[in-house]
């Protein structure tokens, strides 16, 4: 398989992903607004079942860890007591001449415009929270924001958690939500938007075991992300320099991914000690402490974090699992070697004639059935060659083929798309068929 080029990797995945129904520019129509994509009908099955193999692991498969779904506006002293307001800014300069501006970081701290070659500005700090209002009637409208991270709250609700369930130290709160940042410059498609979502761990501990489940973290989660990326030498852990740290934090490692750009952070693992509690104590006037049932040692939790961008790391998979073959007859084939897992469709079903009623109502009934259980896509236009392309493009794993041999024998060809070899298959063994293979990836 011939390598990609790394430079226009990004650019043949964004076309791809608009080529076929994965993710759109948001506003199109209207020229697009800059940080801010939606899922189309694809991609909008592909990212819901990302987001479920994170819940089904993270959660439902566990005793210690319960999920919420919080609001994305709190009350907006919650973002003065988490130090949001004060602190939650990017550093900007502005070209004197264009009068574009630029982040920094983001261009390699250069001292001459990228765009025209003019001198910056000192650099100032901008507060990228977004902004909003609570009320109808002016002058009596309450300032508040989108929520800048989706992890606060988490910690609001902690103490109604410990009341009205059973969990005990140590316990983990997860959840999956939308946060909002006005980013100064969003760049690398989904790597760096305005509106995303992530999924957050907050694993609630006794101050003595902090170091034992900080690490248990920070391998779990690399873990589940070898598990689900192919090229696995494409992950590796990064450790936050003492500058870097906060300064309740004793370390912080981030999950990092090879992007054409270079190494781009996926997830933090963080240790926030007894911080998110405290201030939320002591700007709400609410003991949060935990009183520990058994022993009666009253406590604020220190906390473990893992943070992660559901968009961000949803790109990154695309980018791993994106593949260019060279067919006998010259033609470049495109496929994502996503896992089935992942996949928007299981399996694809094709008639191998659309206007042969016979195939076509052979295939309608082995439809129906796998579609009672699975996600199961239909097509019937265009030829074979093409209905495989398309398959290839969105990574369904399987296409089946209702042909005339299938007429006689009730047999149906079944292409893989990692290795394109075809086996036949007796209609009735489908279905235990598929679910085999999907219990074995």
């Amino acid at each position: 398989m011939p390598e990609t080029n790394q430079n226009d990797l990004v650019s043949k995945i964004v076309a791809l992903c608009k080529r076929r129904g994965i993710i759109f520019q948001n506003s199109e129509i209207y020229g697009g607004i800059q940080g801010f994509y939606d899922y189309g009908p694809v991609g909008s099955l592909m990212k819901m079942n990302w987001k479920n193999l994170w819940w089904r692991d993270n959660v439902t498969r566990r005793r210690d860890v319960v999920g919420i779904d919080g609001t994305i506006i709190t009350h907006p002293k919650v973002w003065e007591a988490s130090g949001h307001i004060k602190n939650f800014a990017d550093a900007l300069v502005e070209c004197k001449s264009c009068h574009k501006r630029f982040r920094p970081d983001l261009i390699d701290n250069a001292t001459k415009c990228p765009e025209c070659g003019g001198q910056f500005t000192p650099a100032r700090k901008y507060n990228i929270l977004f902004h909003t209002e609570i009320g109808v009637i002016e002058g009596e409208k309450m300032p508040a924001y989108l929520r800048g991270e989706a992890c606060q709250t988490i910690y609001l609700d902690f103490k109604n958690i410990v009341d009205s369930t059973r969990v005990k130290i140590p316990f983990g709160v997860a959840q999956i939500g939308k946060a909002f940042r006005n980013e100064i410059t969003p760049k690398n498609f989904l790597y760096r938007t305005r509106e995303f979502e992530q999924w957050d761990i907050q694993y609630f501990v006794h101050p003595s075991e902090m170091d034992k489940w900080y690490e248990y973290w920070k391998q779990n989660r690399m873990d589940w992300y070898q598990k689900l990326f192919n090229n696995t030498k494409n992950l590796r852990f990064r450790q936050h320099a003492s500058d870097e740290l906060a300064f309740y934090a004793k370390k912080a490692f981030d999950i990092e991914y090879q992007a054409p750009w270079g190494w781009a952070e996926m997830e933090g693992i963080h240790w926030r000690s007894d911080y998110d509690l405290t201030q939320h104590s002591k700007f709400s006037g609410q003991d949060l402490s935990y009183n520990d049932p058994v022993t009666h040692e009253k406590y604020l939790p220190w906390i473990t974090e893992t943070s992660g961008g559901a968009d961000r790391s949803f790109f990154f998979m695309l980018l791993d699992a994106y593949h260019e073959d060279i067919l006998e007859n010259g033609e470049t084939r495109v496929w994502l070697q996503v896992k089935p897992s992942i996949a928007a469709y299981k399996m694809c079903i094709i008639p191998l004639a659309a206007n042969k009623p016979e195939l076509v109502a052979k295939a309608e009934t082995i439809y129906q059935t796998l579609n009672a259980k699975y996600s199961i896509d239909w097509d019937d236009s265009s030829n074979i060659g093409k209905k495989y392309r398309r398959a290839d493009e969105i990574g369904t794993p399987w296409c089946l083929v209702v042909d005339y041999q299938s007429l006689d024998d009730d047999t149906v060809t079944i292409r893989d798309r990692d290795t394109m070899k075809q086996i036949r298959v007796n209609i009735g063994d489908i279905s235990s068929w598929l679910e085999k293979q999907l219990q074995s990836v």
